[in-house]
């Protein structure tokens, strides 16, 4: 949907939710309505009036990539100096809503007392969060295509994988390489955690060597053209154990029950509870302790949460997480992760890459 689509939807909104106004300060908020990509930027939308503030930094940037609204700068001053000033006399905003999960205490005080009692400031619910949920076909193929690229990066990580190297060694080769097949960026810490490492969930890479024989867990994303990818895999160095494969089999099921969940009309929480139920089965719910997934798209955290009592319905056109694991607490981890479409009728992988278990 091009962005006048987006922002026409949101005024919509904004009527049903009895606003006059609503700042945006959130930049994937910001991008996905009018397409700035800068680093500092505000855009009011009001039923009249369309107004993006940025820096002079980004004179040509806006100028080049602001759809849909009223570029405004003034030399020398911030984009929240310039929404200031420009709110002067604003008599038809009476009621303003704001992000605040995005906006600081000060930078609301410092409003507040700019329009004193002729507006009143208001906590706005996450519109454009809920609208992100579901994304176009365009925004769709570019999670495709980011998908790609981070899929094709396991073979780095696989022949990288070698003990006594360091995580951040095999995190670097991934990540030079990500660079080189044209990756904007990764999307977001490498996650590359070895031996008992592997049973800490967020194992960022770190110091340690790759051990001679043991899990490593893989978890790594790249952003192309503004949206992400994420997947995990987890790797065994040598000869597995006959408890290391069954606790990989497990995850794997949980994985595979999980994701045959996922189908309009169910809700996040049925597939949470899919993977859970089939962990358990196996003696290792205990260590099962993050939620099954989250949405992703400009951003790699976003609606809907794939978490145990989540009640957001699934609908053609989310992406999200499907990454159920089991934690050892001194022993090892085992995570599986694709990030995956809704359909019609099910869902489709985008991280199309072999599960079963490899011993390198």
């Amino acid at each position: 949907m091009r962005a006048d689509g987006r922002l026409h939807r949101l005024q919509e909104e904004l009527q049903e939710q009895k606003l006059d106004a609503i700042l945006i300060g959130h930049l994937p908020n910001i991008r996905y309505l009018c397409g700035f990509s800068g680093s500092a930027a505000l855009l009011l939308v009001s039923g009249r009036e369309i107004e993006f503030f940025t820096d002079g930094r980004y004179t040509v940037q806006a100028r080049e990539e602001v759809m849909g609204a009223r570029i405004r700068i003034q030399k020398g001053r911030s984009a929240f100096a310039t929404l200031l000033e420009w709110l002067n006399g604003r008599s038809r905003i009476k009621r303003l809503g704001i992000e605040a999960a995005y906006m600081t205490v000060a930078d609301r005080e410092l409003l507040a007392k700019r329009v004193g009692r002729t507006m009143k400031i208001v906590n706005a619910p996450p519109l454009i969060e809920r609208m992100r949920m579901v994304k176009s076909p365009e925004e769709i193929a570019r999670i495709r295509a980011a998908c790609e690229l981070g899929t094709g990066l396991l073979e780095t990580v696989t022949a990288a994988l070698k003990p006594g190297r360091t995580e951040s060694q095999v995190a670097g080769q991934l990540e030079l390489a990500a660079r080189s097949s044209g990756a904007d960026q990764m999307a977001f810490t490498t996650i590359i955690a070895g031996g008992r490492r592997s049973a800490l969930p967020h194992g960022r890479a770190s110091r340690a060597p790759i051990p001679s024989r043991g899990f490593v867990v893989c978890d790594f994303g790249v952003i192309l053209s503004g949206y992400c990818s994420d997947m995990t895999r987890t790797l065994h160095v040598g000869r597995p154990s006959t408890v290391a494969r069954r606790v990989y089999e497990a995850v794997r099921e949980a994985q595979q029950g999980a994701l045959e969940a996922v189908r309009p009309g169910k809700t996040v929480g049925e597939v949470d509870a899919a993977a859970r139920k089939l962990l358990q089965k196996r003696g290792l719910g205990k260590y099962f302790t993050h939620s099954t997934g989250h949405g992703l798209g400009l951003e790699i955290h976003e609606a809907p949460r794939v978490a145990a009592g989540q009640m957001e319905i699934l609908r053609p056109g989310m992406v999200i997480t499907v990454e159920p694991g089991a934690y050892l607490p001194g022993k090892f981890g085992v995570r599986i992760e694709d990030t995956v479409v809704v359909t019609e009728t099910s869902c489709e992988i985008l991280t199309k890459c072999p599960k079963g278990m490899v011993s390198v």
